[in-house]
């Protein structure tokens, strides 16, 4: 009996101990947690001195407008609106060609000279209408004098003059045809006078501008169909963009762009959007947008390559100077004022930049005093007081 109330004893007194090695392992554990927590906040946190303080610049976290820029290759490009396709009026033989690529031109310049068969023939039905004209204006006139004799009756003299009517409709319709093959009207009157032949006629051109492509020389055999010559006014030109599927829906016609053009150097030109394509590129996953530059110097040449940073709609936005980013460990932090020279360390996450700011998406808000200006050298002397 005294043996069992012994072991009882024991086994109570053992369990007591192991209550209270329990409770002071929780505590220790405890402690040690709140230690650390301690140690890591004090890690992240520095105290400068007056001098140091000097390199330092503090300001209050802004929402402030800004506007986006989305980047996207581009070419620069003819006005289409501004180009001529030039080429014959007729089948025949190149027998002149007067203008180079290259040259400038200005509206009715001849740039080659064509002859033609089929040229010949519509004079010559030309002048044979001319002549039958003639005949029947005489044989009127002479049937209204016979008609006023009472020489002959009225319905001789409507014959006539219907006659007459006709040939003059034939004759117009011939002096047409000869101008769809590139008879000038000086030239017609030439012909009637003279009643020469041309043997050939001038391919002109029907506006100004900069021959950009010849495709003819003398000889050459060509058709109505065949492009000899492009024309294009380059005083404005046409910058084309590619914008990703998944953006184009930020681009809309209007919007302001700004264009660099690598050979250009360091010249931003402006510009507008103007076109947005409907359609996406089922090869390139993009949509095609377009805008208007002025060109009055020339500089700007076709198929250069170009920058095209599309602006987008200003917006309201938080954001930090990207001068008071410090990066480690692949994030970002920024350093908050606190009194007495002291500074906390906060990560944050952040926005591409946008000029020479980024957004904040998350770990400051609006009214916060960070440091802008020297945040490097406050974050070598946080590392320099952690060796310490």
């Amino acid at each position: 009996m005294k043996f069992l109330l012994r072991t009882h004893v024991a086994a109570l007194i053992a369990a007591i101990f192991l209550i209270a090695a329990c409770s002071n392992g929780d505590n220790a554990t405890d402690q040690s947690k709140t230690t650390g927590t301690e140690a890591s906040s004090d890690l992240n946190r520095i105290t400068l001195n007056e001098d140091m303080m000097q390199r330092i610049k503090v300001d209050q976290l802004k929402r402030v407008n800004l506007a986006d820029r989305i980047l996207v290759p581009s070419q620069i490009k003819v006005d289409e609106q501004k180009l001529i396709r030039v080429g014959a009026n007729v089948t025949g033989r190149i027998v002149e060609v007067y203008a180079n690529l290259g040259d400038s031109v200005n509206a009715g310049a001849a740039l080659a000279r064509i002859a033609s068969p089929e040229l010949n023939r519509a004079q010559l039905d030309y002048l044979r209408d001319y002549s039958v004209m003639q005949l029947n204006e005489r044989a009127v006139n002479r049937a209204r004098l016979l008609f006023e004799s009472d020489v002959i009756p009225a319905a001789e003299l409507q014959r006539r003059e219907t006659e007459l009517q006709v040939s003059r409709a034939e004759l117009s319709a011939a002096k047409d045809q000869l101008r769809l093959l590139g008879v000038h009207d000086a030239a017609i009157k030439e012909l009637v006078r003279r009643g020469n032949i041309l043997s050939s006629v001038p391919i002109s051109v029907p506006k100004s501008g900069t021959v950009i492509e010849r495709n003819v020389v003398v000889g050459q055999v060509v058709q109505p169909a065949d492009p000899l010559f492009k024309v294009a006014d380059l005083s404005t030109v046409w910058a084309v963009g590619d914008v990703p599927e998944q953006i184009a829906r930020s681009v809309m016609v209007g919007q302001h762009v700004e264009l660099q053009v690598p050979a250009l150097q360091d010249i931003v030109l402006d510009g507008l959007i103007v076109f947005v394509a409907d359609t996406v590129n089922p090869l390139t996953r993009t949509v095609m947008v377009r805008t208007v530059v002025e060109n009055p110097d020339r500089k700007l040449k076709p198929a250069m390559l170009a920058s095209m940073r599309i602006i987008e709609s200003p917006r309201e936005l938080l954001v930090i100077p990207e001068e008071a980013v410090v990066r480690e460990a692949n994030r970002d932090y920024v350093y908050l004022a606190e009194a007495d020279n002291r500074f906390l360390r906060v990560p944050v996450e952040l926005g591409p930049e946008m000029g020479n700011v980024r957004p904040v998406l998350a770990g400051v808000s609006a009214g916060q005093n960070i440091v802008v200006s020297g945040a490097y050298d406050l974050d070598n002397e946080r590392k320099l007081s952690e060796l310490d």
